[in-house]
């Protein structure tokens, strides 16, 4: 498996780098941003993407040894090797994710439901932890990736602002994901908006009308 390391996400060569779906920021160490590229295990990252047709929201890719250390990793944890990936469950139901991780050739896979992330390796085949409580809601129709139209802006590829900008924006494909959960709350009071913006706009002028009232009031008194 061909891997290379590089001292910082940054030092990562555009040209090097072939998975559109993902910046080296986001697969790099979050302890010292180094990051190791295994080229086996970012295609099959980004044939999982390319499979489930959403986005993947990467909480954790390499990691450093002494990062893992600091984070109570694994000793041997596959995360050092650069082949481990920790995917947030966010915007995926947990059950298709990981048949469609299956059949695209990850084979170790750990559940942490109260973390909200499903880890997943090139293996050797296992599995540990919790399974995911079944979704009370289907998921709706998927919004507009915000973090993968910054990855593709020409004017923040440079210098790693690429990365930085798209690890930002995956907190902002979260919020889309719980906003969109709510619509069906906020869809019946839709047509209650239009008389509410009435009655706030008569309060206003009904204010007005006794700020004016007051001031003449005060002026043919003699006070103003």
């Amino acid at each position: 498996m061909p891997t290379t390391t590089y001292a910082h996400f940054r030092d990562v060569p555009e040209a090097a780098w072939r998975w559109p779906s993902f910046s080296p920021a986001e697969i790099a160490c979050r302890g010292t941003g180094a990051i190791k590229i295994n080229t086996e295990a970012m295609d099959k990252l980004q044939s999982l993407r390319n499979r489930l047709g959403k986005p993947l929201i990467v909480r954790s890719g390499y990691r450093s040894p002494s990062h893992n250390r600091a984070v109570g990793g694994a000793p041997a944890s596959k995360h050092m090797l650069g082949t481990a990936f920790d995917i947030a469950m966010s915007n995926h139901d947990p059950v298709a994710f990981a048949e469609a991780a299956r059949a695209v050739g990850f084979l170790g896979f750990g559940t942490y439901p109260r973390s909200g992330f499903m880890h997943i390796d090139l293996g050797p085949a296992r599995s540990w932890g919790e399974p995911f409580a079944p979704r009370a809601t289907p998921f709706v129709p998927e919004l507009a990736p915000a973090r993968e139209v910054l990855a593709d802006s020409r004017t923040l590829k440079g210098g790693g602002a690429a990365g930085i900008a798209t690890v930002g924006a995956a907190g902002v494909e979260v919020a889309q994901d719980v906003l969109a959960e709510t619509q069906s709350s906020i869809l019946p009071l839709v047509p209650y908006l239009d008389t509410l913006r009435w009655v706030f706009i008569a309060v206003a002028l009904i204010g007005i009308a006794v700020a004016i009232h007051a001031r003449i009031d005060d002026w043919k008194r003699g006070q103003r």
